[in-house]
């Protein structure tokens, strides 16, 4: 399976458990990956057979700084919903939400979550 990869994408958002986090908010950088068949596309360099990447950006964007979630997962899960259905060509993704500047007293780069899913068919 083919797929476009948007890597390291940066939002300002306010999710955390803590109530800091939701008034403060902070850094959070998102990975994705959207698995579907590009053939058709390279064959006939064709957009509309494809994803555009800068339409998922905006709806990414849109979910991180506007939505306010407890969990990183719950940030995961409504990032692949949304995108699933938006763009029906999606058959798989893979969301990852890293978060840089999470409440722990250590030194780290970041704390994240991984999801993949597939399309309900």
């Amino acid at each position: 399976m083919d797929k476009i990869i948007l890597n390291n994408l940066g939002f300002y958002g306010y999710h955390g458990v803590f109530k800091e986090e939701n008034v403060l908010g902070q850094k959070f950088f998102i990975d994705i990956e959207l698995y579907l068949d590009l053939k058709k596309a390279g064959q006939t360099d064709d957009v509309n057979e494809s994803v555009s990447y800068a339409q998922v950006y905006d709806l990414v964007k849109n979910i991180c700084e506007n939505e306010k979630y407890n969990l990183l997962e719950a940030l995961c899960e409504n990032i692949s919903k949304q995108i699933f259905n938006e763009f029906n060509l999606v058959k798989e993704i893979m969301v990852r939400v890293k978060k840089p500047e999470a409440p722990v007293n250590g030194m780290f780069d970041y704390f994240g979550v991984e999801i993949r899913r597939k399309r309900d068919e």
